[in-house]
């Protein structure tokens, strides 16, 4: 078979949930951010691993993600939708009763006008300058909005992966400070902000990278775990060149696999000969160009042939290989393609 394989370890991602949970208080929910189709998991699979786990709040990009979302979830959960109340989105909003996270004084308008008395949270800008009402303007909003009941004020993070960054305490003291005085739920903190202790924490956290194994949390347990067949090996002779643009010269004679998988399956082409795959315990460089669908590897050290290496797993994480390509964890989480045989376990 040249279908490379990737395992959905739910179990582990139902442990990592746990494990953040573990980390604030009793009188903090704990939800589980699943956009982007889960991270590339798969939502619905991953979704209802974790609401068996305890999670009972959901948060998505857009709408569009929540309508999935809830299809998998049935009634119960919350889904709160960061996005907001775009222009289009009140049938679905209404439906697959959704709650947007409100950006502006434009969206309040929208929602307030189309859905009268549908669910709704508010996103408030601490700093980031990316989405939510900034302080000027919720203070000009909050008494209007407040009365009408948010289910959540939130707001988020730039900084939180570096705990030593002082913007972290600036957005705390803002985050503080326009909240200051409400009977509502109040959420400030995705994973980083998790780790960063129970001043961050308020009423509700939404971890997102670490229930899939991602930093920065470090105790997480691996998720996916990435096999991909070997089609051939070959012997290569000293001064002859591997793959595309010649980009890898063999300095003595050599053994390169060619392995079933590529940047068509996510897999960077910007990591070139700087990652490794594994043959068991054992790593094994990439030699030359990563190509659309074609890993060519360095085995010349290896005792056998193997049949299958192993690029995501136990002894290499989705942020080894982000390291590789210059990247992130995310970024290869999420652009994990869809030619690969699929497991969940």
């Amino acid at each position: 078979m040249a279908q490379a394989h990737l395992k959905i370890d739910l179990e582990a991602l139902a442990a990592n949930w746990r494990a953040l949970d573990k980390l604030s208080a009793d009188t903090v929910e704990t939800g589980a951010v699943v956009k982007a189709d889960g991270y590339g998991l798969g939502v619905a699979r991953v979704a209802r691993a974790l609401a068996d786990a305890g999670a009972r709040q959901f948060y998505v990009a857009q709408a569009e993600e929540g309508v999935s979302l809830r299809d998998a979830l049935g009634e119960g959960p919350e889904i709160f939708v960061f996005s907001g109340h775009m222009a289009g989105d009140s049938d679905m909003l209404r439906d697959a009763r959704l709650i947007p996270l409100l950006n502006s004084i434009e969206q309040m308008t929208r929602h307030f006008e189309t859905l009268p008395g549908h669910a709704f949270g508010v996103q408030i800008d601490s700093g980031m300058n990316r989405l939510g009402l900034e302080p000027a303007e919720w203070a000009a909003a909050r008494g209007i909005v407040i009365p009408q009941g948010p289910r959540m004020v939130m707001s988020h993070l730039a900084c939180a992966d570096e705990p030593d960054d002082a913007m972290n305490a600036r957005q705390l003291a803002a985050f503080r400070e326009m909240t200051q005085g409400l009977d509502t739920t109040l959420s400030l903190s995705a994973t980083g902000g998790i780790l960063l202790g129970a001043d961050y924490h308020f009423d509700a956290t939404r971890p997102g990278i670490g229930l899939y194994g991602g930093l920065p949390f470090a105790d997480a347990q691996p998720v996916a775990y990435l096999n991909a067949p070997v089609i051939q090996i070959r012997d290569v002779a000293a001064g002859e060149t591997v793959g595309y643009g010649a980009a890898w010269l063999a300095d003595q004679a050599a053994r390169v696999a060619t392995v079933q998988a590529g940047y068509a399956d996510g897999l960077i082409r910007a990591m070139g000969d700087n990652a490794v795959v594994f043959a068991d315990d054992t790593p094994c460089p990439l030699a030359g160009r990563v190509s659309m669908d074609m890993l060519t590897v360095d085995v010349t050290h290896l005792d056998t042939a193997p049949d299958t290496l192993q690029l995501l797993g136990a002894q290499q994480g989705i942020d080894d290989l982000a390291d590789a390509a210059g990247t992130i964890g995310y970024e290869i989480l999420t652009s994990l393609g869809a030619r690969y045989r699929r497991e969940y376990s």
